[in-house]
């Protein structure tokens, strides 16, 4: 297991605004009335009122970030309503300044072609990300674009042998692995929560849920020979140890390690 490795998940909203400019809504109508139409007019159709990928406003991003020098948490996070494109940057700048390797938990399904949709929408730059070979010949062979690629390693999808039938959940897999799972919320009250304004919890279960993913990712990293079983020991008693320096100013921290069986 070689550093850096950067773990990471987003939780995002409907972008009303971009749902407005896309059906041609009058400018009278509400934010609420312009989402309720929508999703009526999904019912009525038989369809899922799930935001398709485009349509998904970014307003978290959380990130577990395991260098040499150790281990950190981190959230980048819209506050104000209209950061969503310095957000996403800094997300970019990160994998640009250390092209660490990416984890996450059906990021290819979902997070990254947000981050992509949304990047684009603000005419957003990420070159690293991007390179296929173009700029560092070692890319052509292993990028962050290619699905059988590990530059990237989107969990869900590897541990399936890349068949969506055989997609598990991450709260399942967490907790069969001994881990907390998910704490507080889960992806389908992000928007209610908004609404109400409680962003820094989201954030908090964006971490809680980026944890979760980075302990599986150990857990894999063993079964393949990535780390011994002592190496593996040692992470989780690091990952405990950071967790617990964190607790008395985060109080989820308190919780998930509460959890821990």
């Amino acid at each position: 297991m070689s550093w850096p490795v950067l773990v990471f998940d987003i939780e995002s909203i409907p972008d009303i605004a971009g749902l407005r400019a896309v059906r041609g809504d009058p400018p009278g109508a509400t934010d609420e009335q312009v989402y309720e139409a929508w999703v009526k007019e999904r019912q009525e159709k038989g369809h899922s009122d799930f935001m398709p990928h485009h349509l998904q406003r970014v307003l978290v991003i959380s990130a577990v970030f395991r260098g040499s020098e150790g281990l950190r948490v981190h959230s980048f996070v819209d506050r104000d309503g209209a950061s969503e494109a310095k957000v996403i940057q800094q997300f970019f700048n990160t994998l640009e300044k250390h092209v660490p390797q990416l984890v996450s938990w059906n990021g290819g399904g979902f997070d990254l072609p947000v981050l992509n949709y949304r990047a684009l929408r603000h005419g957003l730059v990420a070159s690293k990300f991007w390179d296929q070979g173009e700029d560092d010949r070692e890319f052509k062979w292993n990028n962050y674009i290619g699905r059988y690629h590990t530059r990237h390693l989107d969990l869900m999808d590897v541990l399936a042998m890349y068949q969506p039938r055989a997609n598990a959940p991450l709260d399942a897999m967490a907790k069969l692995c001994g881990f907390p799972g998910k704490l507080g919320m889960d992806g389908s009250q992000v928007y209610a929560a908004y609404r109400e304004g409680k962003l820094e919890d989201i954030r908090r279960y964006c971490e809680t849920d980026v944890m979760n993913t980075y302990l599986v990712y150990c857990r894999y990293q063993m079964l393949r020979g990535g780390l011994t079983e002592t190496e593996y020991a040692q992470e989780i008693d690091r990952v405990k140890s950071t967790l617990g320096e964190l607790a008395p100013q985060e109080t989820h921290w308190q919780e998930y390690l509460a959890a821990w069986v």
